[in-house]
C-alpha cells in the first residue's frame, strides 16, 4: 500500500475536514489502490510559500476505501472523464487496526 500526499484547497479540505466530503476526483496518474493512504494537504490557508508555515493546517489522513476508475458502457452518458478516478474516502487506521 502506498502512501499519497495531495495538495488540496478550499473549500474542498474544509468539506473532507467536516466529514461531509467523503470523496475525492483525481487524475489517476498514480494507481490509486483500495487500502492506499491519502495525505491531503491544505494549500489554500498561507501564502507565504513556506512549508513549515505555522499558519498552515494540519493535513487529513485517509484511507482509499473503494476507486471508482469509469464504467466503458456509460461514457456516453457523460460519466467520468477518462484518466480520472473517484476515491472513497475512510478514516485513516491505526497500527493497531493493522495488528488486529
Amino acid at each position: 500500500m502506498t502512501t499519497h500526499t495531495l495538495k488540496t484547497v478550499e473549500p474542498y479540505f474544509s468539506a473532507v475536514l467536516s466529514g461531509e466530503k467523503t470523496f475525492e476526483v483525481r487524475r489517476n496518474d498514480r494507481a490509486y489502490q483500495k487500502g492506499d493512504s491519502l495525505v491531503l494537504v491544505d494549500t489554500s490557508s498561507c501564502d507565504c510559500g513556506s512549508n513549515t508555515c505555522d499558519k498552515r493546517r494540519p493535513p487529513i489522513r485517509k484511507i482509499v476505501t473503494f476507486v471508482y476508475a469509469g464504467d466503458p458502457a456509460l461514457r456516453d452518458l457523460g460519466g467520468l472523464v477518462p484518466g480520472h478516478v473517484v476515491l472513497g474516502l475512510g478514516p485513516e487506521s491505526t497500527e493497531q487496526e493493522h495488528d488486529a
